[in-house]
């Protein structure tokens, strides 16, 4: 018996005997989002790789998670195309262990994309809210050493992904054999552990730290002495709320299907809720891959005051704006970080300038 065939048979007792190809105009729509993904976000992470790597020498901590970020999106969007091609044939062509692979990948991508923004929210809050402290625990050093660690944990809690998906036989709505590349839950308590981790790891408690560390640093801005000159409140909003709308359909469908393995394969309410999540999966995922891109969009705006000054360099100088520990000046530490934290209210006061003037 093949490979396939046994998965078949297995998969008969399967939960998730639907894939998401199964619902044509959720695959449609799905391969369309993606395909503009990919030629808005591969270029546009691109440039702020080359822009940080060739045009800023002396990086600062912020420029450091923006590079990391821009590399794990970058490299998320390249792999779009696979996407797309399986969307659109709705046939999964690329074999076994590219299916676990690539899964995996985007997995991974999902942890490290929100614990970045998270390290910089932190990042941010300690420099406004801490600046005696920033110097200390806020170095280029010790954010190196937090980043591998980040990508540590990020490979672990994307394991699932790798663990329970693989290749098995499934039938369209014309009764056509078609390959797919699908999650292999056996038992309810799979998917509840894997989607549970991801909603409330990958989302909720980092979701809760970023609000959280943008209410103290509202707070501690509106108390400085740039009080009338901050109009912080609407770019954090954006950040905060892009992030939301991008990825809490994810997570909402993540959620209802996890509810789903609650109830009992006869009941009315698991039909129901099994067709909302297979109906809905591929969308909600594509609208999550639009995150990747987004960022680059958000710079280009932010950096449209520097364009007709700096050409091409305009995203290096968007971001030498933001670095908050190169300070040059030979005064004490405390001194210095005073400094570097009311230079970074006033540097996010010319940010929310430059992306109102640019939308």
């Amino acid at each position: 018996m093949s490979n396939f065939t046994r998965s078949k048979v297995t998969n008969i007792t399967n939960p998730e005997d639907d894939s998401i190809v199964s619902n044509d105009f959720s695959t449609s729509l799905g391969a369309l989002i993606l395909g503009l993904v990919f030629l808005l976000g591969v270029p546009g992470n691109l440039f702020i790789v080359w822009s940080i790597l060739a045009r800023i020498r002396r990086r600062s901590v912020t420029t450091l998670l923006i590079l990391n970020l821009a590399c794990a999106d970058g490299f998320l969007m390249a792999l779009t195309i696979v996407f797309v091609i399986y969307l659109a044939k709705q046939t999964w062509i690329f074999g076994d262990p590219m299916c676990k692979v690539l899964f995996y990948l985007c997995n991974a991508n999902m942890y490290a994309s929100i614990f970045l923004i998270t390290l910089m929210s932190v990042h941010r809050l300690v420099a406004v809210v801490f600046p005696k402290k920033v110097m200390v625990v806020a170095s280029r050093k010790i954010v190196r050493r937090v980043l591998v660690c980040m990508w540590v944990l990020v490979m672990l809690f994307a394991l699932p992904s790798l663990i329970f998906r693989d290749v098995r036989e499934d039938y369209d709505e014309r009764k056509k054999i078609r390959l797919v590349c699908a999650p292999n839950h056996t038992l309810p308590r799979h998917v509840r552990f894997q989607y549970a981790l991801e909603t409330v790891s990958g989302f909720i408690l980092p979701y809760a730290v970023i609000i959280t560390s943008y209410v103290l640093i509202l707070r501690r801005l509106r108390q400085t002495k740039f009080r009338r000159k901050v109009r912080s409140e609407n770019l954090i909003l954006a950040i905060v709320v892009t992030f939301g709308l991008f990825w809490l359909p994810y997570h909402v469908i993540n959620m209802i299907q996890v509810a789903a393995e609650w109830y009992d394969d006869n009941s009315p309410t698991k039909h129901k809720l099994d067709h909302i999540w297979k109906s809905s999966r591929a969308v909600t995922s594509a609208l999550a891959f639009i995150s990747s891109c987004a960022n680059p969009v958000l710079y280009t705006f932010a950096g449209k005051s520097y364009i007709k000054q700096n050409g091409f360099a305009f995203m290096a100088r968007l971001f030498e704006g933001t670095s908050l520990d190169s300070g040059v000046n030979k005064k004490s530490r405390s001194g210095q970080a005073e400094n570097m934290a009311l230079s970074e209210a006033n540097s996010t006061n010319n940010t929310v300038s430059a992306v109102k003037n640019g939308t």
